[in-house]
């Protein structure tokens, strides 16, 4: 899944001035990371209500993209992702994830879900 982040990042920065492209891409990124935190949640026997719920936000340079996903757990407790990639303009951007749990962090990482290693 995380194999797909740095091409779906890179197709953003290039069709930058394309809106149906760039919302096409950007909901390609917000799904991999849903699905990737998902994974990684998983792993660490949280389970979630539901789907994580992610939004984008390019920053400044735009270079820079900014991820937030928030969903509860199966108990109910919040669920909060951010994320951050830069270099994102590249074919190899640089992505940092916190994930939450009820304000408490289960992880901090450079990539999310099975591609990981």
């Amino acid at each position: 899944m995380t194999a797909v982040l740095p091409a779906v990042l890179l197709l953003v920065a290039a069709l930058s001035g394309c809106d149906v492209m760039k919302r096409i891409s950007e909901g390609a990124y917000r799904n991999a990371v849903a699905d990737g935190a998902a994974v990684e949640l998983g792993e660490r026997g949280v389970r979630l209500r539901g789907r994580l719920s992610c939004t984008t936000r390019a920053g400044r340079p735009e270079s820079v993209m900014r991820i937030r996903c928030t969903g509860r757990t199966a108990e109910g407790a919040p669920v909060v992702v951010a994320g951050v990639a830069t270099e994102a303009d590249t074919r190899r951007p640089r992505e940092h994830y916190v994930i939450t749990v009820g304000g408490r962090s289960v992880m901090t990482a450079d990539c999310l879900g099975r591609a990981c290693t």
